[in-house]
């Protein structure tokens, strides 16, 4: 499969915090969701590909080096970052000219056409804005000039349930229209990524810990509920980790049907990438 971006070996120090030989590509016609606690790496990946912080490794997107070919491979990247700057003091009739001036595909129709799908008001002060307004009106102006490639960092973080599903219905709506169309999505909250997300990259402490399919993440994973008897009974290769409750352990594992058969467990419950993550995290081996 075609890659709309390639990260190789991507490497960033700061006093407090490394960003560890990173590598994971981008499919085209794909989403790949980006996962991770706050300060694993999710925001530090995105901007190194934007190149607005100076990394080792190398990275492509199109097959085109993102430094050598930065002016024209960013007028094919939508783009939401949690501190984009957006004028409080100007409306979004009025960011429409500013807009048009930065990308030679900027469509003022469609902008205007997505103002009116998301019931934002043209002629507002954006500082009256909601802050699921404002996460709107970033999406908007991410996809209103036929980008190839959204890069969205925490796009809907803060967001209420209902401002969340339209605009996840509107990344679903962007990838069909366009089978060439990719996404790179941070998010903390997993449970948007289990419904959109084609891979699941899994950040922490800068090093990737997974990058899998989502429907092999899902069906693959297992959480065994058992007393203690059984889970000294178990292999520690045969987990990921573990958790000790008052009256049973709770064990990771990713190969559930073959544990399934080789233990005789009748049950091993399904988590969700939450689970999976804070057993990553949290979870004793």
């Amino acid at each position: 499969m075609e890659n709309a971006i390639e990260l190789k070996n991507i490497c960033k120090s700061y006093l407090d915090f490394h960003l560890d030989n990173i590598s994971f590509n981008v499919p085209k016609g794909t989403i790949v969701g980006l996962i991770g606690e706050n300060g694993a790496g999710k925001t530090t990946t995105i901007k190194s590909i934007l190149n607005i912080i100076d990394t080792k490794g190398t990275i492509q997107v199109w097959n085109q080096d993102h430094k050598k070919r930065e002016k024209e491979i960013k007028q094919d990247l939508g783009v939401v970052l949690d501190d984009s700057f957006l004028s409080m003091y100007l409306t979004a009739k009025g960011l429409n000219s500013i807009m048009k001036e930065f990308y030679t595909n900027w469509d003022d129709k469609l902008y205007f056409k997505y103002l009116q799908e998301f019931k934002l008001p043209s002629n507002k002060l954006i500082k009256d804005f909601s802050s699921g307004m404002k996460m709107k009106l970033k999406i908007i102006i991410a996809i209103s000039h036929a980008p190839k490639v959204l890069l969205l960092d925490e796009p809907t973080s803060g967001l209420d349930p209902i401002v969340r599903n339209e605009l996840l219905d509107v990344f679903r709506k962007y990838i069909l229209d366009d089978e060439e169309r990719s996404i790179l999505i941070s998010s903390h909250i997993t449970s948007d990524l289990e419904h959109i997300a084609d891979y699941i990259v899994f950040i922490h402490e800068g090093k990737i810990i997974f990058n899998l399919a989502t429907s092999d993440l899902l069906e693959n994973y297992g959480i065994v509920k058992c007393n203690e008897k059984d889970f000294k009974s178990l292999n520690s290769n045969d987990y990921i980790s573990y958790k000790k409750g008052k009256y049973q352990y709770e064990v990771l594992v990713d190969n559930k049907k073959e544990i399934m058969k080789k233990y005789k467990f009748e049950v091993i419950d399904k988590p969700s990438i939450d689970e999976i993550m804070l057993f990553y995290v949290k979870g004793e081996k």
